[in-house]
Parts: C-alpha cells; structure tokens; sequence
C-alpha cells in the first residue's frame, strides 16, 4: 500500500478497476467482441494477503501467482479472510515438475505447461489425488530466447500426446509478448490466436482459452483475442500510470 493507507488504497483499487474494464470494454468494441467474454486476472505476486483483501472488495474475484511457494502462501492467508472463500487463482509462472505437488488441486487454471514433461508431470500428481487440472499450453510465439515455452511446432508435436494424459484437462493457450514493443505484441497475439484455430481446427477441440495481454499492451491483446488478461502493476500500483 502506499502512504494514503488503506482507505485511500482501496479507493485506487475500485477506481482503477473501472478504468481497465472501461479500457477492456473500449477494446472489445474495436474487434466487434463482447467484453464479457475476456476475463481480468489480478496478478498478485508483488503484494501480501491484505492487499489481495482488498483486491476483493473492489470487485475482483480472479487472481495469478507465479511461485508455487508464494501461492501456498496466499491461500493460507486468504483463509482467515472468509468473504475470499470464493477467490480463484490461477498458477501463470514458470513451474519446475518437483513443484507441480504444491500446485494440482490449489488452483482453478495452470497457464503455463511449457513442455511435455511438465504435463506429464501434472497428469501423474493429479491421477494420484484424483484431480484433473485445466491448463494452458505456453506457446513462445515471438521466438525470444529469453521466453519460455513451445515453439509453435513444438506445441503442434507435442498436443496429441498432451490430450492423451489421464489427468490433465488443456483449455487453450498463453503467450507472452516482447516487451515495449506494441506492433511486436500485436504480432504474438494474433499469431497465438492463428495457432489456436489451427489446433482445434485440426483435431476438433474446444480451445476456448488464450491467456495474453500484461499490463501495457492488454487492449491489444483484447483486440487479437484474448480471454484473459493477466494484470499487476495496473491493479496494484498506484504509481503505474494507465495509458
């Protein structure tokens, strides 16, 4: 929180929230999409319990972890706060397979199955509790090295194999962007949208989900497709600056 204090941050928190779904709605309308179709998650992972409480209050019921230790966290804590019972989140960070334990089961959504082995990995942990997880397949649509992920045609290989697992439920897809460059956003989004089509095109399947769009490009993202958008800074810092 910042030095207003809690009133006054959870003031920021309600009118901000207005703002993104004025500029969710405004997007939407530029592709001929119904708003309602894109879903906002609250990226948390830079605040505490308290700032997710109040995240609730103004409105939001959806919320991103991206460490598995800092998501356990988080839903022990939102467990003293009993109007959160109905909070979701969503895993959206890089997971190693040793940490799919802390993850199966605790969340509504996992973005980011950025290889086969990690699928595997979630199918065994949850055909052992007997939980079926919705993912993501994470597709680095950019090509950058630094970005995890499939490649495009690694996602195409490895899809039938996915789909196979006994425990593990895919949903669709998420991509990140390169970062400061608005034509490049564009560019992954709609390209992470293409290569949806084509897998469901091609095997028949419900792909309804595409997870992109972050802070500074998600009415891009909204224009090109996107079912959710992931994000932080615009919620919880009063200093980021809405463009």
């Amino acid at each position: 929180m910042d030095g207003t204090g809690e009133e006054g941050y959870a003031a920021f928190l309600a009118e901000r929230r207005g703002e993104i779904l004025q500029r969710i709605a405004e997007a939407a309308a530029r592709a001929g999409r119904d708003p309602a179709e894109v879903a906002l998650l609250a990226v948390s992972k830079t605040v505490g319990v308290a700032e997710v409480d109040l995240a609730w209050r103004a409105g939001y019921r959806a919320f991103g972890e991206n460490r598995p230790q800092e998501l356990v966290r988080k839903l022990r804590g939102a467990a003293a706060y009993p109007e959160m019972a109905g909070a979701r989140f969503d895993m959206i960070g890089n997971l190693q397979t040793n940490k799919a334990r802390e993850v199966v089961g605790n969340v509504a959504l996992i973005h980011s199955v950025s290889s086969a082995r990690l699928a595997e990995a979630i199918s065994r942990r949850g055909a052992a509790r007997g939980v079926t997880s919705d993912v993501l397949l994470e597709v680095n649509v950019s090509g950058e090295q630094s970005k995890s992920g499939f490649s495009p045609d690694g996602a195409r290989a490895a899809l039938d194999g996915i789909l196979a697992l006994p425990a593990v439920s895919v949903r669709g897809l998420m991509a990140m962007a390169p970062a400061h460059d608005m034509d490049a956003a564009r560019r992954t989004f709609s390209g992470l949208r293409e290569l949806r089509d084509e897998l469901a095109a091609r095997g028949g399947l419900a792909l309804p989900v595409l997870s992109c769009g972050m802070s500074d490009d998600f009415p891009i993202a909204v224009e090109e497709g996107s079912t959710i958008v992931r994000l932080g800074r615009t919620v919880f810092d009063p200093s980021y600056v809405l463009g």
